[in-house]
């Protein structure tokens, strides 16, 4: 077993400032939990009092299993106290075990950025560090401008890291912020810390600038730090930051480190990656290492051949190790390894000959081919998958909807907007009709179901749409094109993502809303006989 390195994702913070990125509270909540089952160390949540999602998002923390959850935040002001500082007061309020704090260490940005004394600069990290200390089980201090600092002055900015390891900070994170320094000169640079500093106490982060960020921090891991931080897919500022997605296997699987993530979460990698764009409502980066669509990809001819007969001819790991899986073009043999691996994921027992499984597999490259995807809507594919083992009841049976849309003024003058859904439906055998009004199409579409099944299927009162999400799918057929939508749902305590894709944007969006339901109620209900009103009635429901 290889020495320890410490995962720091910073996706919450970092990648908030990417461009085109804004995080609901609740993208957030998911997306901390997604990287604590990942098994992922720290996760960096944000900075409390900075914005309303972020306060937010900390007043509502989710329960983290193995990951310590990071408030951010930076030194105290110059002219007040620790105790007196609100930045100091905010970043404590959330009472996370840890917090991350940063300071200045490149002179310039001391005396020029802050106006401040480079003696009184030292006294704000240290004072900062030490009461933080106090506070919560670990300090994080990050090291601002590190490695311009260095080259700038060396003397001071070791002096500013030492003012914060004598302070008691568990980790002293040497930061490349603008993203300039180049591996060569973090292997020169960690390497002469390291003997001021201790390797365990020492953390990298870097931004990709330069498009050196994994770079990097796997050289800085070689020259003895040992906690990295990064995002996922690189998110992040100008070029982004760092991407775990591509550190975390070449720490494990090329350079031998061990990592808070287990072999059979490692598979998952190509998952949590996907699942994020989708989030992000953007298509995931086809060429993407280690987990993009293309990484295994061969084409005719000799690859082929090669691969064929030795995959380590043209793989440099194992795909399935990190989740991915080979992609020859020309026989598109690949596929069924990941389907019996979701298998195993929702407990269902099957046998890997049963030719259910092959056909599954080509119905997902169909569906697939045809816009919908399945990395960022579990519960879809997990019905789909039951479904084709025989193995999930029909709820409910759909006859037909209308949505009318109406736009008007009403007497006082506002512009009204008011969606109503018709809808026909069979339960148990039994035809329902109702009618519903509300917020826009989906909207009514969902109240004019709830009005028909909650009383056979009460559970359904806890669900409620949290998130909705429209991609379109082929851009040069302007308003005919192909549209894929995404909807995330909660009951409280779980939450799940559905997807719908169709020409017709409420189509779509009905296919997301009806796998939805169904999820829940094969979740609340399992296989049990599909109730009726009549039937309701008599329970007393």
């Amino acid at each position: 077993m290889g020495e320890r390195i410490y995962l720091f994702d910073s996706t919450l913070r970092d990648g908030a400032q990417t461009q085109g990125v804004d995080f609901s509270a609740s993208d957030k909540a998911e997306i901390a939990s997604e990287l604590d089952r990942l098994g992922i160390d720290y996760v960096e949540g944000g900075w409390p009092g900075a914005n309303p999602t972020d306060d937010a998002f900390f007043a509502d923390l989710p329960k983290l299993n193995h990951a310590r959850m990071t408030a951010f935040g930076m030194t105290r002001r110059s002219g007040r106290s620790a105790d007196n500082d609100p930045g100091l007061r905010a970043l404590l309020a959330p009472k996370t075990k840890a917090v991350t704090v940063v300071g200045k260490t490149w002179d310039f940005h001391a005396t020029v950025a802050l106006g401040v004394a480079l003696d009184e600069n030292l006294r704000m990290i240290s004072e900062s560090v030490a009461h933080l200390g106090r506070h919560a089980d670990e300090v994080v201090f990050d090291a601002e401008h590190f490695f311009d600092g260095y080259k700038a002055n060396p003397a001071y900015a070791l002096q500013c890291i030492k003012a914060a390891y004598d302070a008691g900070a568990r980790w002293i994170v040497l930061c490349d912020t603008n993203g300039g320094t180049l591996p060569h000169e973090v292997t020169s640079i960690v390497t002469e810390i390291a003997k001021q500093i201790p390797g365990e106490r020492l953390g990298i982060h870097c931004h990709d600038d330069t498009g050196n960020a994994v770079a990097n921090s796997l050289a800085a891991v070689r020259a003895g730090v040992r906690q990295v931080q990064g995002t996922l897919n690189g998110l992040g500022e100008r070029c982004g930051n760092a991407n775990l997605i591509s550190i975390i296997p070449s720490l494990v699987l090329k350079m031998g480190f061990e990592t808070g993530i287990t072999p059979e979460n490692l598979k998952r990698l190509t998952q949590v990656s996907h699942a994020l764009d989708e989030r992000l409502n953007r298509a995931p980066d086809r060429g993407a290492p280690y987990v993009g669509e293309r990484a295994f990809s061969h084409k005719g001819g000799l690859h082929v051949s090669a691969v064929e007969k030795d995959p380590r001819s043209y793989e440099h790991v194992q795909p399935d190790l990190i989740g991915n899986r080979r992609h020859v073009v020309v026989s598109d043999q690949s596929g069924r390894a990941n389907v019996l691996a979701n298998f195993r994921d929702f407990g269902l027992a099957v046998d890997p000959n049963d030719p259910k499984v092959a056909q599954l597999l080509d119905d997902v490259k169909a569906r697939e081919f045809n816009g919908y995807a399945y990395d960022g809507a579990e519960a879809s594919f997990e019905l789909l998958a039951r479904r084709a083992l025989d193995t999930v009841p029909e709820f409910f049976s759909l006859t037909s909807f209308r949505v009318i849309d109406e736009r008007r003024w009403n007497a006082k003058g506002e512009l009204v907007t008011l969606s109503e859904a018709t809808i026909k439906v069979e339960v148990g055998g039994e035809p329902y009709m109702t009618v519903a009004e509300g917020n826009g199409p989906v909207n009514a579409l969902d109240t004019a179901l709830r009005d028909v099944l909650l009383p056979m299927y009460p559970e359904l009162a806890a669900v409620r749409l949290v998130d909705y999400k429209v991609r379109i799918l082929t851009p040069t057929e302007a308003t005919g094109a192909v549209t894929r939508v995404m909807i995330e749902s909660a009951d409280g305590t779980e939450r799940w993502w559905t997807v719908g894709v169709s020409t017709n944007i409420i189509d779509a969006s009905f296919n997301a809303l009806r796998d939805s339901i169904d999820y829940k109620l094969l979740k609340a209900r399992g296989t049990a006989p599909v109730a009726t009103r009549t039937a309701a009635r008599r329970a007393g429901a």
